[in-house]
């Protein structure tokens, strides 16, 4: 682990270094301060484009792999 890393604090919604909160509470490691306050926002980037992916997108009718209701195919 470097001294050079960064978190983003769910908890406390701020940037912490090293000794901050247990990592279950936090989001990284990043590499400066800067992108670890961007955490939040890079984290609803990604979603909007995993929503919009449409190789996983579940509302899509193209072909699947059988787990319609969650059953798989026979």
């Amino acid at each position: 682990m470097s001294e050079n890393e960064y978190w983003f604090c769910l908890t406390h919604h701020a940037v912490e270094g090293h000794d901050g909160c247990k990592n279950a509470d936090r989001l990284g490691p990043y590499a400066s301060s800067e992108e670890a306050s961007r955490a939040l926002e890079k984290v609803q980037e990604r979603n909007e484009a995993w929503d919009n992916d449409p190789d996983w997108n579940d509302d899509s009718s193209g072909p699947g792999n059988g787990l319609t209701d969650g059953t798989p195919e026979r």
